[in-house]
């Protein structure tokens, strides 16, 4: 999960200087870490050729504990559940406040093409 904590250590930092922790200590950041991830969300998006472009197809999204899995193995996990292509990982701290995109391209057959669309 050290994957996780590089895209949101800028951000809980920020928070935490916002709220007034101008100098947090390692388990402040922890457990300021831990809380922002279990109010966070997770959408995975696909990218699909479309017409002479591309664009990017919502699939699933997590919340809080549900995205552990994901988080601890996306490799595996997307590989398992949506199959090959290029993915895009984007998380949401309270679904309003982005806080970073990550990207996956596990190599397989692609598992995704007939699941439907999410709205993201």
């Amino acid at each position: 999960m050290e994957w996780v904590w590089e895209i949101y250590e800028e951000y809980v930092t920020r928070e935490l200087e916002r709220l007034g922790n101008q100098n947090p200590s390692q388990a402040d950041l922890q457990d300021a870490f831990f809380q922002t991830l279990r109010e966070s969300s997770v959408t995975v998006l696909v990218q699909e050729p479309w017409q002479n472009s591309v664009r990017f197809k919502g699939l699933a999204r997590y919340n809080g504990k549900d995205m552990t899995p994901l988080v601890n193995d996306p490799m595996n996990y997307l590989l398992s559940h949506f199959g090959g292509g290029k993915f895009k990982l984007n998380f949401h701290h309270h679904e309003l406040n982005f806080v970073c995109t990550r990207n996956f391209k596990p190599q397989g057959e692609s598992k995704w093409e007939d699941m439907p669309s999410i709205d993201f």
